[in-house]
């Protein structure tokens, strides 16, 4: 039997955050512990937020479950403007991208909104489909459209554009992590099927239209287990072929995941078949008000290709045998491990009270992201990979874990005080 290591990062032995080891310990700030944590939240550089992790830790009443409470409770917001705001700036790396912002007039800083991030296709902006779609929207969502030169949204400029737009109006205006939506035309729909299956477990529901995926990604939508997909592509499309959706609905129906597909025959006098029809609105916006995330399901499943090890969801790929790497276009290196689709997967379901059992393929070790609601924390956990025990024993929640992964994830739905780290068994 191979042991895991515990711990508040893959390479880091599990120390344990018992309150009672810090019980007699005085917090050196006297600040409320709720503004110790938004000041390491909001640290904008490394060294900052190490400071206030540290004073956090000093605090004796900083235990897992108060902790936890104050990050469930999320942070206070104020009045931002609302209305349309197009140009708004947002950085990415070194450069300044902008993107297009509606807020509903009605926004109050107390109630949780939905966000639509609207992706645009190529020769258009984000801002000239900012007032298109706020009118298809009406005011019962945030609306951010960004922009990028010639819709590359394929790109990996493209995915971490969107990443960075997405938190950007999280940290102005108070959104609902559990109604997070990504819709996109054309090339905004490429890039809709590839930043949600990479990122999958932060979308409560994906629309790319008019729009496909190239066949050597299609294991990608394996991801998509709770992440239903609404489909919109023309009959007379002369852009994008018809029967790239038709072929991506028939692997999702044989995966048994949630869809819908709209297949429509009308024609646009200047885009012909490629467009989005406005009679079909209605049932995409009541789509849209019916999903849900669910942030923490009993089972994941994620694939990936060497340059997306991030945590997906409560599980992350950390060590794999050599798999496809994409660039930065993706999938423009069409080197045999692209071309005969060599990605990493694994499978993890919760499948009794306590035991966890994970299935891999050529991954060689993974990690865990546990909480109280995944599991029970004064019993023993089992972990089995590929048939074997991996672990038997118990998990104890950390502050260092907690605030760790809270601070990068930014959800407000996904908090976990337990890190176990498994190496994977090749031995035969």
């Amino acid at each position: 039997m191979t042991l895991c290591s515990i711990g508040t990062l893959p390479t880091t032995p599990f120390i344990s955050d018992a309150a009672g080891s810090r019980s007699s310990v005085i917090a050196a700030d006297a600040r409320p512990l709720s503004l110790l944590i938004q000041d390491y939240l909001n640290a904008d550089d490394a060294d900052k937020a190490q400071r206030a992790l540290e004073d956090i830790l000093r605090d004796s009443q900083a235990t897992p479950t108060a902790v936890e409470t104050i990050l469930k409770a999320g942070r206070p917001y104020g009045m931002e403007p609302v209305g349309l705001q197009p140009g708004v700036p947002v950085r990415v790396g070194e450069r300044t991208f902008r993107y297009g912002l509606y807020v509903p007039p009605s926004y109050r800083p107390t109630t949780d909104y939905a966000l639509v991030v609207c992706l645009h296709g190529a020769g258009f902006t984000g801002d000239a489909y900012l007032e298109r779609w706020q009118t298809r929207l009406g005011d019962d969502y945030i609306l951010a459209c960004p922009s990028l030169i010639q819709g590359t949204w394929w790109t990996r400029q493209g995915e971490e554009l969107v990443l960075a737009t997405i938190r950007a109006v999280q940290a102005r205006y108070r959104v609902d992590p559990d109604r997070i939506f990504l819709t996109g035309m054309s090339n905004g729909g490429i890039g809709t099927y590839l930043i949600g299956v990479h990122h999958a477990t932060l979308f409560a529901g994906l629309a790319p239209m008019a729009s496909g995926l190239d066949e050597v990604l299609y294991p990608f939508l394996d991801n998509l287990r709770h992440t239903p997909v609404y489909l919109i592509h023309g009959l007379k499309d002369q852009v994008m072929p018809v029967e790239i959706s038709r072929s991506i609905v028939k692997e999702l129906t044989r995966l048994g995941y949630a869809f819908v597909y709209r297949e429509h025959d009308r024609v646009h006098p200047v885009a012909g078949g490629h467009y989005f029809p406005r009679e079909e609105l209605p049932d995409l916006v009541a789509w849209f008000g019916a999903q849900r995330r669910n942030p923490l399901p009993k089972r994941l499943t994620v694939v990936r290709d060497a340059t997306h090890l991030t945590s997906f969801g409560w599980v992350r790929i950390d060590a794999t045998d050599r798999i496809a790497a994409f660039s930065g276009q993706l999938t423009d290196s069409r080197d045999e491990s692209v071309v005969n689709r060599i990605y990493a997967k694994l499978e993890a379901e919760i499948v009794a009270s306590n035991r966890i059992e994970v299935r891999t393929q050529r991954v060689r070790r993974y990690s865990l992201f546990l909480n109280a609601e995944l599991v029970d924390f004064a019993k023993p956990i089992t972990i089995v990979t590929n048939g074997r025990v991996s672990y038997e024993g118990p998990a104890s929640p950390s502050v260092e874990t907690l605030l760790r992964d809270a601070r990068l994830r930014r959800d407000r739905r996904q908090f976990f005080p337990v890190l176990m780290t498994v190496p994977v068994d090749t031995a035969p």
